[in-house]
């Protein structure tokens, strides 16, 4: 299992460790919110859900439901509605395309373009996302595709975190980053 540090809590980095579709969830979360807020967000999920974190699971859930879930105190990223849409679309994604497996996504790619325009398949998966998830994918669970590392994102991103420390210098590097762009 990947040692992950993208939040404050053992629990939290624990399932985004064990668990390829929580971690895509965080992934969807990631934007607007912090990188702890986001990737806590599958951890508050299952929790609140009382059942394993999957794709068929939250494909299938109640749209009203699950949006009172992302919405119950404290909320479980800054816009709750549309990013329960969002997971609910991503999970829906998953089911259609690779029968509720995320781990098809990368499986038998034979490049890293092949892997980014797959991800990009995904609601809300752009060029940043995309590259950083894949970037999260090879160096975090070694889904290293053919040119995975001519792909890399070139700006400060949470691939490169292995730690609390790493975590905390990312930000204040993408903050510099953010303010030079």
């Amino acid at each position: 299992m990947a040692a992950i540090h993208f939040t404050d809590t053992p629990e939290g980095n624990a399932i985004l460790a064990s668990n390829p579709f929580a971690l895509l969830v965080g992934m969807t979360l990631y934007q607007q919110v912090p990188v702890e807020k986001a990737f806590a967000g599958p951890a508050v999920l299952e929790d609140r859900i009382g059942r394993p974190l999957d794709a068929g699971t939250i494909a299938t859930f109640d749209p009203e439901e699950l949006e009172a879930i992302f919405r119950q105190p404290p909320a479980i990223h800054r816009f709750p509605a549309n990013m329960a849409k969002r997971v609910q679309a991503v999970a829906t994604f998953v089911v259609d395309t690779y029968q509720g497996d995320v781990t098809e996504l990368w499986r038998d790619v034979s490049s890293s373009d092949e892997l980014l325009a797959r991800i990009q398949q995904m609601p809300g998966f752009g060029d940043y996302k995309a590259r950083v998830y894949a970037a999260v994918l090879a160096r975090r669970f070694d889904v290293a595709p053919r040119g995975w590392d001519l792909n890399l994102p070139d700006w400060p991103n949470i691939s490169e975190v292995t730690s609390d420390a790493d975590r905390a210098d990312m930000k204040a590097r993408k903050k510099v980053w953010k303010e030079s762009s």
